[in-house]
């Protein structure tokens, strides 16, 4: 189905930035990231944790390393990944060399944190003897001692003057692989500084309304604050913050990014709420469905709607539907067209089994060719 002009959505034109193997900026898609809860210096526990945000699509992972013995177990997580590792430092810039040196892809490090000119010098060179990126991350919660008592709180303009104070440290010492985040719990605050940095610099851009809360809550602010900055073509890589599984953080950056149609992975269902009308219990079938097609990667649309009012319209827009008819039983729709009747207690395992082929199809397809 072809994109209509009212959905273009015009990109911020950004340099172009690599975090290990993984552009970020410029044309690239904007990627998904999260960030590990276990403690870095087990690094069994993190790399299992690190492997299961790749499974569910992560293109980035975070690792804290606040001490040497974080920084000793990044060797070991980094030759195991296989998505790129960013190191997160904060404040002592032996362990940004260290990190460095361990092959993090990537230091989340502020340059005016951690010391004297000649420490900044040394975690540039280390950067650029490795192959590192950088993100400098400004954070609402931790702005400079001077820029609060010039502007008295946190405002975007103090994350701005922050953010591009910390990049011309970089610039001064001629390193230009880095991006920017200026986050902070409050929406409206982290949503201005974010419009503001787009226009007063080109590097690419880090996504994130920190400390967002909970599942339920952190969801609703992250959709709102990220996606209204991706609806205005700010954005280049996204990190919801949520107090929950870091695979949730995932899950929801993808479904953000689906919304917006700035990246598609797994099956999206178009479902109803269910009212009185419907021919089929709704809101278990759907959960069901969520639960066994999670592991589909493949893009596609799936429409399970309750009764005959709006069933067949959004069936036509959806690679498949299941449309409820009452009498338990309902009507199955291909390429948008009605196929056949289905009994509703076959409709889980019957839409799951649709789905997988289509997944198989799509995916041989797309297999090259191997010629003789």
């Amino acid at each position: 189905m072809s994109i209509r002009p009212y959905r273009d959505i015009t990109r911020r034109a950004s340099r172009k930035i690599h975090v290990g193997t993984v552009e970020v900026g410029g044309d690239a898609p904007i990627t998904v990231q999260s960030m590990t809860n276990t403690p870095t210096a087990d690094a069994r526990a993190t790399l299992n944790q690190v492997r299961s945000l790749a499974e569910a699509g992560a293109d980035i992972v975070r690792v804290s390393c606040p001490d040497e013995e974080s920084t000793k177990a990044l060797k070991s997580i980094v030759k195991a990944s296989r998505v790129p590792i960013v190191a997160d430092i904060h404040f002592h810039y032996k362990r940004a060399i260290e990190a460095a040196e361990a092959g993090a892809a990537c230091l989340r490090i502020n340059p005016g944190n951690i010391g004297a000119a000649s420490r900044v010098k040394e975690v540039v060179q280390a950067a650029k003897d490795h192959g590192v990126s950088m993100r400098i991350g400004v954070n609402a919660g931790s702005l400079e001692k001077n820029l609060l008592e010039r502007y008295g709180e946190p405002c975007p303009e103090a994350m701005v003057e922050s953010a591009l104070n910390h990049a011309r440290i970089l610039e001064d010492n001629d390193f230009f692989e880095f991006k920017i985040s200026v986050k902070a719990s409050d929406v409206f605050l982290a949503v201005a500084a974010y419009q503001q940095l787009a226009e007063a610099c080109t590097y690419p851009l880090h996504l994130g309304v920190t400390e967002a809360g909970g599942l339920m809550g952190g969801t609703v602010k992250s959709a709102i604050g990220i996606g209204s900055l991706l609806w205005a073509g700010i954005g280049d890589t996204i990190r919801v913050s949520l107090s929950a599984d870091p695979v949730e953080e995932v899950r929801t950056g993808f479904e953000i990014l689906k919304s917006l149609g700035l990246r598609h992975r797994g099956v999206n269902i178009i479902s109803c709420p269910s009212c009185a009308r419907q021919g089929f219990d709704v809101i278990g079938t759907v959960n069901l469905l969520e639960e066994r097609l999670k592991h589909i990667t493949t893009p596609m649309t799936l429409s399970i709607i309750g009764c005959v009012v709006n069933g067949p319209g959004e069936a036509r827009e959806t690679d498949m539907g299941f449309t409820g008819g009452g009498a338990g039983a309902g009507m199955i729709y291909l390429n948008g067209k009605p196929a056949y009747k289905l009994g509703n207690a076959d409709l889980v395992d019957h839409v799951v089994a649709l789905c997988e082929k289509k997944a198989a199809e799509i995916e041989a397809r797309s297999a090259p060719t191997l010629h003789a």
